[in-house]
């Protein structure tokens, strides 16, 4: 399987290949309106828009599936992030990351890239750690989506070079992007 091989739902309810981004660099995100991690969205436009003229696309898919933080309808979150931060970059239908009803798209990039820890040198890696221990004490044994904000870095030819976790510093995610533009 590869990522072009995978078919989403845009917020408008409309099938869409990943095929459409072959060529480009991607950064998928799973998101939500509600969360500690929701003013992310500044640096991501900033991001976004520093890079989108070379070829590079941010792919927003919101999900519910963390402490219910992306309440609302497709078109709610997408009017939020568009008053509150600008948002512009493609968003997606709202999705699940893990369990059995994930999406394909989030399977698989869970298999390729799955969870490898928390730099606990960054701010609130600590407080995830001990928040998600108190949930499932072996949480980090696991490939799965820890919480909103994780991000996938997708290359040219569709191959996930990278995870990032919703704690990784802005500027590590910047600089990743700019090397492979």
């Amino acid at each position: 399987m590869n990522i072009y091989d995978i078919n989403i739902i845009d917020k408008d309810g409309n099938s869409v290949s990943l095929n459409k981004y072959n060529g480009k660099v991607l950064l998928i995100v799973n998101t939500a309106t509600e969360c500690g991690f929701t003013p992310q969205y500044e640096p991501l436009m900033e991001i976004y828009n520093k890079y989108k003229s070379q070829g590079f696309e941010i792919l927003d898919f919101p999900c519910n599936q963390f402490g219910h933080q992306a309440p609302g309808s497709a078109d709610e979150i997408s009017n939020f992030c568009t008053m509150h931060f600008g948002v512009n970059f493609p968003q997606f239908a709202k999705v699940e990351v893990n369990g059995e009803n994930a999406s394909q798209l989030f399977k698989y990039l869970k298999s390729v890239a799955p969870f490898s820890g928390f730099d606990m040198l960054q701010p609130m890696s600590k407080e995830m750690d001990m928040m998600l221990r108190n949930f499932d004490e072996n949480y980090d044994k696991n490939p799965d989506i820890k919480w909103n904000f994780t991000k996938f870095l997708v290359d040219k030819n569709g191959k996930v070079v990278a995870r990032f976790e919703p704690t990784d510093d802005m500027n590590k995610i910047d600089s990743a992007i700019a090397n492979l533009l």
